[in-house]
């Protein structure tokens, strides 16, 4: 069952109607076309390291640096490049139409220890709940990354916007 939070939550977890409302949001639209990277930051708080790394300067965050942060949807190839970088583990790369019936989503990942590539997981939604099964696809890890790991996994299409963490 899709699990889908309401957008007066007082928890401090984003609902995903607040989500669709940022300016990190590339419109359904472009979600459609492919890769593209999903800012989920509503914090206004002095940063800009996605703005700096980016290579196609789709992000904006501009002066003061305390503004959310804003993607040119049609500039994002969904380099992933953006998303180690995030002190807030804000930023997620998702490819709704990775199969017929799969999404691919690219996000961050600071545990140990590392899944490995064909992993059954558990996908979990903001709240670590668990929502669906999902599979590890891709892991990227290094040096560059400063110890923010990137997990790529698939889920049931239904779950894409849902889905933001993993549980072994």
């Amino acid at each position: 069952m899709l699990k889908i939070l309401p957008n007066d939550t007082n928890d401090g977890i984003l609902s995903v109607e607040r989500i669709r409302g940022l300016p990190g949001y590339p419109g359904e639209e472009r979600i459609e076309k492919g890769s593209v990277v999903v800012i989920e930051c509503d914090e206004d708080i002095p940063c800009n390291p996605c703005e700096d790394i980016c290579p196609e300067n789709a992000i904006t965050v501009g002066d003061p640096i305390t503004n959310l942060p804003r993607i040119d949807p049609e500039k994002c190839d969904g380099c992933i490049v953006c998303i180690s970088i995030c002190p807030g583990l804000c930023m997620f790369v998702l490819h709704k139409n990775y199969s017929d019936s799969e999404s691919l989503i690219y996000l961050p990942y600071e545990m140990y220890p590392l899944p490995e590539k064909g992993d059954e997981v558990k996908g979990c939604n903001r709240k670590g709940e668990i929502v669906c099964k999902a599979r590890v696809q891709k892991v990227i890890k290094g040096k560059k990354l400063d110890k923010t790991s990137i997990i790529a996994i698939s889920v049931p299409k239904a779950y894409y916007e849902v889905v933001r963490a993993i549980k072994f």
